[in-house]
C-alpha cells in the first residue's frame, strides 16, 4: 500500500509533508509522547505491508478494464441498483440484518470480536461437487448450509464445551478434533478439512504469540482505521493473503480480510470495536455467490468460451486469469452500483460497497431457486 494511496484513503491520518500523523499528534497532546511513538510504529508497519500490491479497489478497476472474458453491462448495473434501492426502501439493507441473525453474537464485546475473527478465518468454500446435497449442520432445530453451517459448527462446539474461541486451544488442535467439530449432518463432508485445520492452528498461534490470545487487542491497535487493521491481519495471518498476478502486476482481493472488518462493523453497529472512520474504503467481497447474482441480472457478461466452461462445471484454479477476471469485475461492478446509488441522492454513508455486497448475497439466498440456473465459478481454495 503506497503512502499516496493511504493518504487518499485516510487523509486525516497522514498528509504529505507531515512528520507526525494528525491522529498521533492529537493522541500525543492527550496522552504524551508515548502515544505518538506507539501510533507511528503501528502506522509504519501497516504502510510497509505489501506496498507493491494494488489495493482491491485498484486491482478490480485494472482487471475490469483489461478483461477479455468478462464485461460489465451498464444496463445490468442499473438493474442491480434498482434491486439494492428496493431492499433499502424495505429496510433490508443495513447492519441490523447481520445482528438479527440467530447464529450471530447478540452481545457486542471482546468475545464477539473473537467469534467474528474465528468465523471469518474459516469462511471459505462451502459448495459441493454434487449440488443436490451440501455440507450442513443441524443446530437449534434447523439445518444450516453454506456460511451459516460454519456459524452452526461454532455454536455446536461451544454448546458441547469445546473452547474453540481459545487461541491456546486452536494453536495445538489436532486434525481428529477438527474432524469431530466439523462433522456433517448430511452425507457430504465439509470441503478442505485439512486446510481448515492449518488455518485454525495459525489463527491460534499468531493470536497467542502477538495479541495475548485476544483479537480485540489487535483491533485496538488500529486506532479505528479499518485499512490499518486489514493490513495488520494480511501481514500476520498468511491465510488472509488473497493475492495474485494480473498482466504482470500484483493484485489483491482480500475477501476474508475485508469481510472480517465489515462483520466487526456490523456486529458492533459501527461503535466500540466496530467503529472505523474509513469503512467506506472497503470494497465488495469477491466470492462465488455475488458474481452469480450479478450475472443473473446481466451486470456481468461472459464470453462464449467462459460461458461454456462455467456451464460444464469446470474447476478453475485460484489465480487463473478467468477467475481473477470474474472476481475483479465483481468488485468493480459493485463499485459502479454504489456510485449509481450516490447519483440518486442516497446517503453514501448508508449504502457503501459493504452493504451492496450484503444485499446481493442475501438476495441470492432468498431467491435461490431463481438464481441457481446461473452457473458460478468453481474454485477450491481457502480465500473464499
Amino acid at each position: 500500500m503506497a503512502l499516496s494511496e493511504f493518504c487518499s484513503v485516510a487523509p486525516e491520518v497522514v498528509r504529505p509533508g507531515h512528520l507526525f500523523p494528525r491522529r498521533a499528534r492529537n493522541e500525543g497532546r492527550r496522552l504524551g509522547s508515548a502515544a505518538v511513538v506507539a501510533f507511528i510504529t503501528r502506522l509504519a508497519r501497516a504502510l510497509t505491508i505489501r506496498m507493491s500490491v494494488l489495493s482491491p479497489k485498484d486491482s478490480a478497476e485494472l482487471i475490469a478494464k483489461n478483461a477479455r472474458d468478462v464485461t460489465i453491462d451498464p444496463n445490468g448495473i442499473s438493474k442491480v441498483s434498482n434491486v439494492v434501492l428496493d431492499c433499502y426502501n424495505r429496510g433490508l439493507v443495513g447492519t441490523h440484518a447481520w445482528r438479527d441473525h440467530p447464529l450471530h453474537p447478540k452481545v457486542a464485546d471482546d468475545t464477539a470480536a473473537q467469534w467474528v475473527f474465528l468465523v471469518d478465518a474459516l469462511n471459505f468454500n462451502f459448495w459441493a461437487d454434487n449440488s443436490a446435497e451440501y455440507f450442513a449442520v443441524r443446530w437449534n432445530g434447523a439445518l444450516h448450509s453454506g456460511y451459516y453451517s460454519l456459524c452452526a459448527v461454532v455454536a455446536r462446539a461451544l454448546e458441547e464445551g469445546v473452547p474453540i474461541l481459545s487461541a491456546d486451544f486452536c494453536r495445538s488442535i489436532s486434525l481428529q478434533q477438527v474432524q469431530h467439530i466439523f462433522r456433517s449432518d448430511t452425507s457430504t463432508d465439509i470441503p478442505l478439512l485439512e486446510e481448515r485445520h492449518r488455518v485454525l492452528q495459525e489463527w491460534g498461534h499468531v493470536l497467542s504469540s502477538m495479541y495475548d490470545g485476544s483479537f480485540a487487542n489487535c483491533i485496538r491497535e488500529c486506532n479505528k482505521w479499518c485499512q490499518v487493521l486489514l493490513r495488520m491481519v494480511v501481514k500476520n495471518f498468511t491465510s488472509f493473503q488473497d493475492e495474485g498476478t494480473f498482466e504482470g502486476l500484483k493484485v489483491s482481493f482480500y475477501k476474508r480480510a475485508q469481510i472480517l472488518v465489515a462483520d466487526l462493523w456490523s456486529c458492533f453497529n459501527g461503535q466500540g470495536l466496530g467503529e472505523f472512520k474509513d469503512i467506506g474504503t472497503l470494497t465488495a467481497f469477491a466470492d462465488y455467490r455475488v458474481p452469480q447474482v450479478l450475472a443473473y441480472f446481466g451486470a456481468l457478461r461472459y464470453s462464449p468460451r467462459l460461458t461454456a466452461l462455467l456451464a460444464k462445471g469446470n474447476l478453475f484454479q485460484n489465480g487463473s486469469k478467468e477467475e481473477m477476471e470474474i472476481r475483479g469485475a465483481t468488485i468493480h461492478a459493485c463499485e459502479l452500483v454504489r456510485k449509481e446509488l450516490k447519483k440518486r441522492k442516497l446517503p453514501s454513508a448508508e449504502i457503501n460497497s459493504v452493504l451492496v455486497d450484503y444485499c446481493l448475497w442475501d438476495y441470492r439466498r432468498r431467491h435461490e431457486n431463481e438464481v441457481e440456473h446461473v452457473p458460478f465459478h468453481r474454485v477450491r481454495c481457502i480465500y473464499y
